[in-house]
């Protein structure tokens, strides 16, 4: 089991918990505001864009080489970028903690 903490624009704190699944789909199945995942996770958009704390970037790993041509569209992406749908859940990301990109 994961706990993943979203923080949204507005500055709430959104605690989730799941076992499977990527963390896009476990956003938009919990209402997250700011994370839409328009292409249903398939990596062609950058609507579940996030930016992991620096002290989880170890669990969550770096982006592929897909996922960061992606990310090249996003204005304000950088190191600690990622899109969650690319993020899997399991016991390696608990207690990671994401900050929802503005869109």
């Amino acid at each position: 089991m994961a706990e993943i903490t979203f923080i949204t624009s507005d500055n709430e704190k959104v605690v989730l918990e799941a076992n499977s699944g990527n963390v896009m789909q476990l956003a938009v199945n919990n209402g997250v505001k700011g994370i839409d995942g328009d292409c249903g996770g398939v990596c062609s958009c950058a609507t579940c864009h996030v930016f992991v704390a620096e002290k989880d970037l170890n669990k969550v790993g770096k982006a592929s080489s897909i996922e960061a041509d992606m990310l090249e569209l996003a204005d304000d992406a950088n190191e600690f970028s990622r899109l969650c749908c690319q993020i899997e859940i399991s016991d390696d990301i608990n207690g990671v903690e994401l900050t929802i990109a503005k869109q």
